[in-house]
This record gives C-alpha cells, structure tokens and sequence, in this order.
C-alpha cells in the first residue's frame, strides 16, 4: 500500500499526524510530510483511520 497525498487539497489540519504520527508529520510551516509513503503492515489499520478521518479527504491509499 501507498500513501497519496493531494496537496491542492491538503490544508495540514494534522488529524492525520494526529492518528499516526510515525507515518504523518505537519510541520512549524504547515506543510504536511508523509514519514512513511509505503507504510509497514503493522500500521495499516492507523493509517486506514487517518485517511477516512482527513477533513478535507487529501489523503488516499493505493496497492503498488
């Protein structure tokens, strides 16, 4: 799985960060980083969560 992340979309709110923050981090400029783009099967169902919980729906998963 890969995160995608639309950045016209993305307003940095950090629920993401705020659900998985080994994978997501929002920094002092409000740019949002994703730490892990391939995350590890271990973290899925947080990751999962996070994307559902993105207010502005920028986030989205994909199988590679």
């Amino acid at each position: 799985m890969k995160i995608k992340v639309d950045y016209d979309v993305c307003e940095a709110n950090a629920v993401c960060m705020g659900l998985a923050p080994d994978v997501f981090e929002v920094d002092e400029d409000d740019n949002l980083h994703v730490l892990l783009p391939e995350p590890p099967r271990e973290t899925l169902d947080r990751v999962r969560h996070a994307v559902r919980s993105c207010p502005k729906a920028a986030l989205s998963l994909h199988d590679e």
